[in-house]
């Protein structure tokens, strides 16, 4: 059984967003966390950045952390995994950071934070059960009016890139550990827990939290390395603006490999 730990031990998480498709991943991703924060600061009486509060569940080492803390916002960051955390701690940077779970996050105060990013540990929680729960321990500290960002891995991702891209699908469906209707049944050995748009959906109505955006933040850049890193700079930044541009259509959500919802309490 390989567990979340040895798994970042060995997974360059630094790295990832720094590929090409990583960037498209977090250029998309924060453009919609620049949108939400830019509506807390167009309030009647506007707070400065220090003045915004800002919980990134599942920080791993920073990727968001870092630069939200370097521009002024009060960061704090949650990661579970001693590796990352350790990581994370050692770039000194001016974040308060806890070694912990997001499915339990009462050594924080209720109604503390005006955005709370959960980006990562929905991935690795299998039951509709954990994940209901790490969503309202995210809704228990976010204050009202404040949003939650819910990131999760796609279905469609595992079966096209792995179940068939590997010719592992005649093996998995043998296993039971892939469905008549191609969904992937993770067990309790499996790091990665993968979901399709009505599952989302569930979660977010059973969480009582009310949708306010949901995108796609990769699109289809992650069945696109070769070509992405063959592109020069030009056509590159082109690629980008199209991702965002298609980020948010109905009709492609869900396709690429992470969904983020965006959810207000």
């Amino acid at each position: 059984m390989q567990t979340l730990e040895s798994y970042y031990k060995k997974f360059d998480e630094d790295h990832r967003l720094k590929t090409r498709h990583g960037q498209i991943e977090f250029f998309v991703t924060m453009h919609y966390i620049k949108k939400f924060l830019a509506q807390i600061s167009s309030r009647p009486t506007p707070p400065s950045n220090s003045e915004i509060k800002i919980l990134d569940v599942g920080a791993a080492t920073g990727a968001y952390s870092i630069p939200l803390c370097r521009e002024g916002f009060d960061v704090t960051a949650i990661e579970v995994t001693k590796t990352n955390f350790e990581a994370l701690r050692s770039k000194h940077e001016n974040i308060k950071c806890w070694n912990a779970n997001a499915l339990d996050l009462n050594f924080l105060g209720e109604e503390n934070f005006d955005m709370t990013l959960l980006l990562g540990p929905l991935y690795h929680l299998h039951t509709q059960e954990e994940k209901l729960q790490a969503l309202s321990q995210a809704r228990r500290v976010t204050k009202t009016g404040g949003v939650i960002f819910a990131g999760y891995v796609m279905n469609e991702y595992a079966i096209l890139t792995y179940c068939f891209g590997k010719n592992k699908i005649k093996e998995n469906i043998s296993k039971q550990q892939v469905s008549e209707d191609f969904k992937t049944i993770c067990g309790a050995d499996d790091l990665y827990s993968y979901s399709r748009r009505e599952e989302i959906d569930f979660l977010a109505k059973e969480s009582r939290l009310e949708r306010v955006a949901i995108f796609s933040p990769d699109g289809p850049s992650d069945y696109m390395r070769r070509e992405l890193n063959s592109f020069d700079e030009e056509t590159f930044e082109l690629f980008k603006k199209y991702a965002l541009c298609i980020s948010a259509r109905p009709d492609l959500l869900g396709a690429g490999s992470h969904l983020v919802d965006v959810l207000k309490k």
